[in-house]
């Protein structure tokens, strides 16, 4: 893909001048879905999927954007004095946010640039592609700006603040961490409240991390997901008029029942409980792995399935059929949404003999059942977002 870039660039912008390559993944979360905003732990890998960027500083203060994923978009211009949100802006508003975030900071930004773009997550499909672009953007202009001070986790904190405050999305940092902080054969152990993180090997010997597309997306930018987060705001004020907590992941699954009743609406009820139980859930998958015990790891995975379908209430109809499916299959070790949800992906451990049968199983039922047809990536943890040289 890298080769294809580098022609549209010259092509468009031509090729003189200091043209630079980078690279940011997308993610896969394989267990701690919504706790990143609720203070608890997540456990996502990095993938060799991902987004990558040639750039080049220009003379004045104009920016250029092209996505080979929108060609039918064109150049999208614009310039540093107009980094506001637009509708207008389409994708562009993500790296633009990020240049907002930077100046925010006073990490001036100089001059303008042509950038190029192009990345190979399915768009919408819940793998973080606008996190891998955050991340990419902050890469960029780290690199061109020489602004050597910033650290990976700095470039994934002023990835989420861009996605919150400019693209009204209120995400938390799983997913720009994992962009910004991913290593190879690893999954990332995190502690979303003090943010620090373990590296888990995940070199797996005999499964593979099978990443099912439903190809069904529902927009979360001001909608549910947002709604989500309000839910369990509201419930953690309620229970921090009874106990001294600072978030919903301090609690144990013992200390919630003793005192949920202090939550008075049983919808946000529901969302807490989802919180604290899926992070103890991540917490107790973690050691499962390290102690290579893979039933159990998988038994965790389904349970968080069944929680972020009924008490979180973010799956739907097309991704429970193809969890259901998964379920009912020998050498299918776990399997669950990821991501978001409202669509998107499912994440399954599946053992090495039964990814062929699993593909072709799941993807029957599914388009019986749906009428959609699902497409399989076996996938593997890559690098964190990096300069290609």
């Amino acid at each position: 893909m890298l080769n294809q870039l580098l022609e549209k660039f010259k092509e468009l912008y031509g090729g003189n001048g200091d043209i630079r390559t980078y690279f940011a993944p997308g993610r896969v979360n394989l267990i701690g879905e919504h706790t990143d905003y609720n203070g608890g732990h997540v456990f996502p890998c990095a993938l060799t999927l991902g987004t990558y960027a040639v750039a080049r500083k220009r003379e004045d203060d104009v920016l250029r954007f092209y996505s080979v994923n929108f060609e039918r978009d064109g150049i999208y211009a614009s310039s540093l004095n107009d980094l506001v949100p637009k509708k207008q802006a389409g994708w562009t508003n993500y790296p633009k946010g990020v240049m907002w975030a930077f100046e925010k900071r006073n990490y001036h930004l100089t001059s303008g640039l042509d950038i190029v773009i192009g990345g190979n997550i399915p768009n919408g499909s819940g793998l973080s592609s606008s996190a891998s672009l955050e991340v990419l953007t902050g890469l960029v202009l780290r690199d061109m700006f020489e602004l050597d001070q910033i650290t990976n986790q700095e470039l994934a904190l002023i990835g989420q603040d861009s996605e919150n405050n400019f693209n009204g999305m209120n995400c938390g940092i799983m997913d720009q961490f994992a962009s910004a902080m991913g290593k190879k054969d690893c999954a990332i152990f995190l502690d979303t409240a003090t943010l620090e993180c373990e590296y888990a090997p995940l070199q797996l010997e005999n499964a593979k991390i099978v990443i099912t597309n439903s190809n069904v997306k529902h927009s979360l930018v001001n909608s549910a997901y947002n709604e989500r987060r309000s839910q369990c705001e509201t419930a953690l004020a309620q229970l921090q008029t009874v106990r001294d907590i600072k978030t919903l992941g301090d609690l144990t699954e013992e200390e919630f029942e003793e005192i949920k009743d202090a939550i008075t609406d049983p919808i946000c009820r529901k969302r807490a409980k989802h919180a604290v139980y899926e992070n103890i859930r991540t917490i107790k998958a973690v050691d499962a792995l390290k102690a290579n015990d893979l039933v159990t790891f998988g038994k965790l995975m389904n349970a968080s399935h069944t929680s972020l379908q009924y008490d979180y209430e973010v799956s739907c109809d097309e991704i429970d059929v193809l969890v259901s499916a998964a379920w009912e299959i020998p050498g299918v070790i776990g399997s669950r949404i990821t991501g978001g949800g409202f669509g998107g992906c499912t994440v399954s451990l599946v053992e090495n003999d039964k990814v062929e049968s699993f593909k072709e199983i799941v993807g029957k039922t599914y388009t019986e059942k749906t009428g959609l047809h699902a497409d399989f990536y076996i996938v593997s943890c890559g690098e964190g977002a990096h300069k290609i040289s």
